[in-house]
């Protein structure tokens, strides 16, 4: 176990180790039942070093959800789109919204219990917050390229389209029950996740083609 106060050069890298391990205890347990002991022994570091830095469990798991938010958000912001087609590059985008969850097999459990969390505390401000406007703006592009060339139809608002791909393509990840018994296919299975990939982007692309 390491002291109070490890060497500057290697904060930052205790500080990932410190998110990770959390992530892990708080996907598995949920802000309830996950332990700040476990969490510091995964992580390699004494109890007192995550409240010196956190603050508290709560604190932390804020700390999760503000990073996790970040890499999703900086992902998608990022993504080139240049050069393709308004219907091609939309549907890149829904796609990967669909991948950040399927390949992070923890991303749809915190999720579920960060929406837990934000029903019931006051959002700080944090990099989702942040994010979301330049997110916004990416589906307007694409929106208005899309209306503008012939393929969407015109005036479509860009955050309520945008809410909407989110929960119809990460539903698969945050409902799984629900899902699993409407579409007749398991959530975790190869068939399952391909399936409604392919169906949510299309469905989704479909919503806004021109007549």
């Amino acid at each position: 176990m390491k002291g109070l106060e490890p060497p500057e050069a290697g904060k930052l890298n205790t500080l990932k180790r410190i998110l990770a391990a959390a992530r892990r205890e708080f996907s598995g347990k949920g802000l309830a039942g996950a332990r700040v002991e476990d969490i510091a022994q995964d992580a390699g570091v004494t109890k007192q070093l995550v409240y010196h830095y956190y603050g508290s469990k709560e604190g932390l798991f804020v700390a999760v959800l503000d990073e996790a938010s970040d890499t999703i958000m900086s992902e998608l912001v990022a993504l080139d789109v240049e050069g393709m087609s308004a219907p091609d590059a939309l549907r890149h985008v829904l796609n990967h919204f669909f991948d950040q969850y399927r390949y992070d097999p923890l991303l749809g459990a915190l999720a579920l219990e960060g929406i837990r969390y934000h029903d019931g505390h006051q959002t700080p401000r944090n990099h989702f917050l942040e994010l979301a406007p330049k997110l916004v703006e990416k589906f307007e592009q694409i929106l208005q390229h899309g209306a503008a060339s012939g393929a969407f139809k015109h005036g479509v608002n860009a955050r309520l389209f945008l809410a909407t791909a989110a929960l119809v393509t990460t539903g698969w990840f945050t409902n799984r029950y629900s899902m699993s018994a409407l579409t007749g296919l398991e959530t975790d299975s190869a068939e399952g996740m391909s399936t409604w990939r392919e169906y949510s982007a299309n469905f989704i692309v479909a919503s806004v083609a021109a007549l």
